[in-house]
């Protein structure tokens, strides 16, 4: 499994998961210390950390370490459950990964980590920030429909 973070400035380091099934102490250690770490860098002291509603997203525990540190934080609550509409990841940056990774290069595990961790770094800032600016329109969308999702 593979985290990343995402905001107007550009993207954290990615987080890989090897191993094992996510939990919220793993989500804590291995996730919130680099979203944190990655947020205060690139927008300093007043920005909002917002997750999906993925089962470690919305544990006590996380929503509690992410109310304590970050410095605001959008919480399960304020959040819809599963809206692939509103994740800049699901409607547009995954591809972007994907398109520019080098898939014939990728023979083992050891590569393919190698080669995300390359390939994040080759993603435009325009297209980053395109993504970030679409979520406002998203949520206008999906407003205006009543919740039916971005076509």
């Amino acid at each position: 499994m593979v985290w990343l973070g995402v905001c107007s400035e550009g993207l954290s380091v990615p987080v890989i998961f090897e191993g094992g099934s996510m939990d919220a102490q793993r989500y804590i250690d291995k996730v919130l210390s680099i979203a944190l770490e990655c947020g205060n860098e690139m927008l300093g002291e007043h920005w909002t950390y917002q997750q999906d509603g993925a089962r470690p997203h919305i544990h006590y525990r996380i929503q509690k370490c992410c109310i304590d540190h970050f410095p605001s934080f959008t919480s399960k609550d304020r959040w819809p459950p599963n809206s692939p509409d509103l994740c800049p990841f699901d409607y547009s940056l995954w591809n972007e990964l994907a398109k520019l990774m080098n898939w014939k290069k990728i023979i083992t595990k050891e590569l393919l980590i190698q080669e995300i961790k390359h390939s994040v770094k080759k993603i435009e800032k325009e297209k980053i920030l395109n993504s970030v600016n679409d979520f406002t329109k998203r949520l206008r969308i999906i407003k205006e429909t009543g919740g039916e999702y971005v076509r």
